[in-house]
């Protein structure tokens, strides 16, 4: 595997360490690893056990220097032929995260710290997968960045423990003790509190060295001297040293008998922590973020309140003075570092992040248009599954849509977009957009092609955009196909864009399919048995209606009613069928029949209305969702087209009859019109006999 890694620098700190360890390890196991940063003194190092480095300004907060990096490092992921590119600070995280896209490699984050709540922090919760290095850490970035938890990986942070001599804290009667802190130099670090606790705790055991390791960044300088100023004051100067930015932090941790960790905020983990237990130090910390999930308090370390001098004292002093205590507490420590805390364990679990996100891709199909759309893209979810069995797969649907797709074995989530709803207006638009971004699709498949499509596929971030070149905003997918405008079948016209994919439509297979459960079978049962239904009773179904919107579909109701009454003479009962808003059809269907039709219509959810569909020994229907309902369920049908297109709407089967007349003002595709000949035309008497015949077969 081809891995990058891209930070800021390579100096001595807790970030550096890990970086360098982990790269090393990668590259023993046989992996290419190869690093980007601003250089610095761990660079040789690196080098010389097999690990590539570029030299970059890649730690630059210049909007122009970002950009030119962005297209320097996408160089040198093509020329590397990398596999994965891993981010661990903000700014090369911007750089990171916009060449991983034009290339199509996963982006990974490891978040180290905390972040403010800034725009530009947001940048490490975009990746594929965000590795937190604590619990506290992945609470943050899920609470103030809102990262989904299903893309978050709690990797604790590792120690080689090849650098650490365990040495067991010496039982005897020990008189002289050397303490200290390790880390950079910062108020957030509680020296201050560290030195007064000191000066307390000299007065129990006054033969005692204090080190400060590490030094204040530059911004830091002024709190630097007021340390030393503070060591002067309590009278502390022949106890306390300071050492200053030291590469040898294993040798130090051996002279240590006892190493504090002040920190006054939340600290996002303490790698030094590890260090010192895998050296056989105790440790003694205060109780703030991460730490509180390395340190068990009284088994492995001491725990004491931030900012309490007081308790920090009497716990250097408890540990320091009861040397079974500071040896039960060491023994525990290097078990759990053994346990939670290695190099080994961290590697492996980040290679297995790595391996994941090489192997398990996300897809996004939308389809947020009417119910009959909806089951008409089956085929599409079936193929895009049978290509991709290990990827993770949802569908944007619209409300009615995901009540028909209720069951698809193929989409492991439906993300409903409920446009009259709760996601009515574009506020909730963008609402539901920033949420889909959160899943990190790798790629977005358009079968929708419309302006809103065109926008969610956007704004979901993924790199690879598939549709048509169709509609205002077209531009916003980066994989599309020119829309024919001569008539397709509407499975052939969505397998196009499959095939954008490398998918083989070819082979692939047309058939429409839904998954009614077993208690919609049931509802039907009984239904049709309240309906005095006998077993084996030939049904006729009959849509009288059609999509509000379209007036121009429906059937005058005069023909629907004379085709009940006819079919009642053969002893064939008909069932109307419809939802909710068709009831005032329904109602007015059967009091023009002289039969009595079965009326169904707003008594079945979608699901039990394929069900439905099962018993029918045909539908009677216009161009409208009951008729690819009925195609899904293998049930004939009789379908009455006017103003729109058999080549373009008719579902993919044969057991099926369409009359159209054929007009020449036909398909015109206008939902309203004043003549409406194209159904008018259609005769009772045609439809009887298509019925029979398919009856018939």
């Amino acid at each position: 595997m081809n891995v990058v890694q891209i930070l800021p620098e390579l100096n001595i700190g807790g970030v550096e360490t890990g970086v360098f360890d982990f790269s090393i390890r990668l590259a023993k196991l046989g992996h290419r690893s190869i690093i980007i940063s601003n250089g610095g003194e761990l660079v040789k190092q690196l080098e010389l056990q097999g690990v590539k480095h570029f030299l970059l300004p890649v730690h630059k907060k210049s909007p122009i220097t970002i950009f030119k990096m962005i297209w320097v490092v996408k160089k040198i992921l093509e020329d590397e032929k990398v596999q994965i590119v891993h981010a661990r600070s903000r700014v090369p995280a911007i750089i990171g995260y916009y060449a991983a896209r034009r290339t199509g490699i996963p982006f990974i984050t490891t978040c180290h710290g905390y972040y403010s709540k800034h725009p530009i922090s947001g940048i490490m919760g975009w990746g594929k997968y965000v590795i937190a290095i604590s619990q506290i850490i992945a609470k943050h970035m899920m609470e103030d960045f809102k990262v989904p938890y299903r893309r978050i990986k709690l990797i604790y942070r590792g120690v080689d423990f090849d650098r650490f001599k365990y040495t067991e804290p010496d039982g005897s009667g020990k008189r002289e003790f050397v303490i200290g802190m390790i880390g950079r130099i910062s108020p957030i670090k509680g020296h201050a509190f560290f030195l007064r606790s000191v000066s307390r705790a000299i007065k129990v055991i006054p033969r005692l060295k204090v080190l400060i390791v590490g030094d204040a960044p530059p911004d830091k300088a002024k709190y630097g001297q007021h340390l030393e100023d503070l060591v002067r004051r309590l009278g502390l100067t022949k106890y306390v040293e300071f050492l200053g930015r030291r590469n040898d932090i294993p040798e130090i941790l051996s002279r240590m008998d006892l190493l504090v960790l002040a920190t006054v905020t939340q600290e996002a983990f303490g790698r030094v922590i590890i260090e010192a237990f895998a050296s056989g130090v105790p440790v003694l910390a205060t109780s703030v973020g991460g730490v509180t999930e390395i340190i068990r308090d009284g088994e492995n370390g001491l725990l004491v309140p931030p900012e309490d001098p007081q308790s920090m004292a009497d716990g250097i002093v408890k540990i320091l003075k009861d040397r079974r205590l500071s040896k039960k507490l060491a023994k525990q420590a290097r078990r759990d570092a053994e346990e939670k805390f290695s190099l080994k364990k961290m590697t492996d679990d980040t290679i297995e992040v790595y391996e994941e996100a090489i192997r398990t891709k996300r897809i996004l199909i939308i389809k947020i248009g009417a119910v009959g759309d909806c089951v008409l893209a089956t085929p599409s979810l079936r193929a895009v599954r049978q290509k991709n069995p290990k990827a993770f797969i949802a569908i944007l649907i619209g409300l009615e849509g995901s009540q028909i797709l209720k069951g698809c074995p193929y989409v492991d989530e439906m993300i409903v977009y409920d446009r009259k709803g709760k996601d009515k207006g574009w506020r909730r638009f963008f609402k539901l957009a920033s949420d889909i971004k959160g899943y990190g699709f790798d790629e977005t498949i358009d079968l929708q092609n419309n302006l809103r499509s065109h926008l969610f596929a956007y704004l979901s971030s993924a790199p690879k955009r598939y549709g048509y070149k169709k509609g205002k905003l077209w531009l916003l997918l980066n994989r599309r196909i020119r829309h024919e405008r001569l008539p397709l079948p509407p499975v052939e016209h969505q397998f196009r864009v499959l095939e954008m994919l490398g998918l083989d439509t070819k082979g692939a297979t047309y058939g429409l399919e839904l998954w009614p459960t077993s208690t919609d079978e049931d509802y039907v049962k009984r239904i049709f048995e309240s309906e005095w239904v006998r077993e084996g009773q030939i049904l006729i179904g009959i849509n009288p209606s059609a999509s509000p919107r379209w007036v121009t579909k429906r059937w005058p109701l005069e023909n629907f009613a004379q085709i009940c009454d006819a079919l009642a003479q053969d002893k064939v009962r008909t069932v109307l069928i419809g939802s909710k808003s068709d009831a005032e059809f329904g109602i007015k269907l059967a009091s023009i029949a002289k039969s009595k039709p079965i009326n169904l219509i707003g008594r079945t959810s979608l699901s039990e209305l394929a069900a439905l569909m099962k018993r029918l020994a045909c539908l009677i229907t216009s161009d409208s969702a009951p008729m690819h309902i009925a195609a899904a369920m293998n049930t004939p049908f009789v379908a009455l087209f006017g103003p729109t297109d058999p080549l373009r709407h008719l579902p993919p089967t044969k057991n099926c009859a369409v009359i159209t007349k054929g007009l020449k003002c036909a398909p015109c595709y206008k939902p309203a019109c004043s003549d409406i000949r194209c159904m008018r035309e259609i005769t009772v008497g045609e439809v009887l006999k298509a019925v029979k015949e398919i009856v018939k077969r």
